[in-house]
């Protein structure tokens, strides 16, 4: 005997199983009711077709005498049911449909029909029960009848005939009949993977019928409505009185921000008694709104302009011939300008003395040379990004006059070691700026026998991406700047080519940096770090050490030393914490910024706040 049948034990059911139970429902009753059902059908169908063959049969009177006692019995049985509350024999029988109901239901029986029809029409109708749920689906029609073989299953592909497992993905093959493997269901182009198109939504009659004209509304800042006002009456922006210089300034800078600066609000900063003039951003204006630049401020001897791509060689010509007091050119992005236009630039500018371009692919050896003929008074010159810069520059930057700042960062080709040498030997005693970044042939010698050698006035260098330094060689080279280069000195044992000084009491050290730029170092580390910061801590202003090599937390502690520091950037050293920034924050009293990015162990915590 079945332990089924030995306990009371009964695991959780449904709330469809405990209502059948309840209602005396099980598979017994079931199958009665079915029986009885498909006996009272068969007897119904052998009186029809008995009564059609024997019209005349006497036996018809007893048939349907018979007819109304099995009705009798079926009425009584359903009248027994009901009242005692219990009607299974009539769970499925068809309920007195209301008036409204068959109204509705004539109208879907019509559509149904004259659907039928039109499909007959077409060619479409295909022959099959019209009843929805008795049907066979559409898409076992187009297999041949055969339904889809269950997931796990194995079955052999239509087209190369070899067995696979059927999964959710399985398509059918097209032609049927079967089905396809994964590859070649994706040789045929189709994708078993995709993903099935989200069903587009439809919007209620109402809805489409409505136009809708939307609007977003923000509330606009104070510079935006600055910006708008200064342009709707640009014409009458004399009425606003002396804006000021340094408003001007800011003006300017807030046009760039939003690059709304345009050929028509640029009026607001012409003057012809201006001196100086600098837009932020110059992207808007045209060839012809530069040269109006220069027609309507004739007195300019500082003109900056930045993201001028759209300056032009004629442009540069008028500049040249309606600026005439200009002495201080700077231009970011003159990509446009070609060689004959500097060269007849820097012919009419002799009394150039300051000249400052970022990204001018065309400036070469030929546009060097005439500004070193030509301008005579130069003091400063910076040529970043020039991508033809290489030796041959080095001769005619050592003809030009000693220079005060010299950029020539980002090269395209560069410059080696023994043109620095020449260099730095012709512009060094005077220099006060220096950039060389990103010139592989910038060397540990270069800063020996270079810098450190004719080097007097530097306040601020900046040696970033220099892949030639070692961490030793700048170390050494900032321990002893300060003295001079003799045979009794550690420049004997460093094993590096020195060139010793003639006159070592002639000496003159120089000052500490006060500008320090060290990125993108990944050879500098602790040595370097505590080798400058012991000859320049007391004056630094703005230090960046992004991206240098491995730095130990007591080097990263001398930084709170650098009591005047103002910028500071020390991301990715990984040694830096909160501790050591909470130092830094303390002492340095005039720190406006720092940037910590890629510190990990940095979490604002105690110092953020301050």
């Amino acid at each position: 005997m079945s332990r089924r049948n030995n306990n009371n034990v009964r695991g959780p059911t449904s709330a469809l199983t405990e209502f059948l139970r309840e209602s005396g429902i099980n598979p017994a009753t079931v199958a009665r009711r079915a029986a009885t059902r498909d006996q009272a059908q068969a007897q119904d169908t052998a009186q029809s077709a008995e009564q059609g063959n024997n019209v005349d049969d006497p036996s018809r009177g007893e048939s349907e005498t018979a007819a109304p006692a099995t009705e009798t019995g079926r009425r009584g049985r359903r009248q027994a049911a009901a009242d005692s509350g219990y009607a299974s024999d009539q769970l499925d029988e068809v309920e007195e449909a209301s008036p409204a109901k068959k109204r509705k239901d004539k109208r879907t029986a019509a559509a149904k029909s004259k659907a039928k029809k039109k499909a007959e029409e077409d060619g479409e109708y295909d022959g099959s029960s019209g009843d929805e749920y008795t049907a066979v689906s559409k898409s076992l029609r187009a297999m041949g009848g055969d339904p889809k073989p269950p997931v796990g299953s194995f079955e052999n592909c239509a087209r190369c005939e070899k067995q696979f497992t059927v999964t959710r993905y399985t398509l059918a093959a097209n032609p049927p009949p079967g089905y396809l493997c994964h590859p070649c269901a994706k040789a045929s182009g189709a994708d078993p993977f995709k993903k099935p198109a989200a069903p587009k939504k439809r919007k209620p009659a109402a809805e489409k019928r409505e136009v809708i004209n939307f609007e977003e509304r923000r509330l606009p800042t104070l510079a935006s409505l600055c910006i708008e006002l200064i342009g709707k009456y640009i014409d009458d922006v004399e009425a606003l009185g002396d804006i000021g210089s340094v408003n001007m300034d800011e003006i300017s800078k807030t046009l760039a921000r939003n690059r709304s600066l345009t050929s028509e609000n640029a009026h607001l900063f012409y003057d012809v008694q201006n001196k100086k003039l600098r837009f932020y951003d110059a992207t808007n204006l045209t060839p012809p709104a530069l040269t109006t630049l220069a027609s309507l401020n004739p007195n300019l001897t500082h003109l900056y302009l930045d993201y001028c791509g759209r300056l032009t060689c004629p442009v540069i010509t008028a500049f040249s011939k309606s600026l005439p007091h200009l002495t201080h050119l700077s231009l970011l992005g003159p990509f446009l300008v070609r060689a004959d236009a500097w060269i007849e630039f820097f012919s009419a500018k002799p009394e150039l003395r300051s000249f400052r371009i970022v990204q001018s692919p065309r400036f070469d050896v030929e546009c060097i040379n005439s500004l070193a003929e030509n301008c005579t008074k130069l003091e400063e010159l910076q040529l970043k990004e020039v991508g033809l810069l290489d030796d041959t520059f080095v001769e005619p930057l050592c003809a030009l006059p000693p220079l005060k700042s010299l950029d020539l960062s980002h090269p395209g080709i560069g410059i080696l070691e023994d043109g620095w040498l020449e260099i730095l030997e012709r512009h060094g005693p005077t220099l006060g700026s220096f950039d060389p970044s990103w010139h592989d042939g910038f060397t540990d010698v270069v800063l020996e026998n270079g810098i450190r050698k004719h080097a007097r006035v530097i306040t601020s260098l900046t040696l970033e991406g220099l892949s030639s330094l070692s961490n030793n060689g700048v170390a050494h080279f900032f321990e002893n700047w300060n003295n001079p280069c003799t045979r009794d000195s550690e420049d004997c044992e460093s094993g590096m080519e020195v060139d010793y000084e003639d006159d070592p009491e002639a000496f003159t050290p120089n000052p500490p940096l006060r500008i320090v730029s060290l990125a993108r170092n990944r050879a500098l580390s602790s040595a370097t770090l505590t080798a400058l910061l012991t000859h320049s801590a007391s004056s630094l202003v703005s230090l960046n050490l992004n991206g240098l090599g491995p730095i130990s937390s007591e080097s990263l502690g001398r930084l709170k030393d650098a009591l005047d520091v103002r910028w500071l950037d020390v991301s990715w050293c990984r040694e830096l914490d909160d501790f050591m920034m909470k130092d830094v924050v303390s002492s340095a009293s005039k720190l406006g910024e720092v940037r910590v990015w890629g510190c990990n162990r940095v979490r604002g915590i105690g110092w953020a706040d301050k």
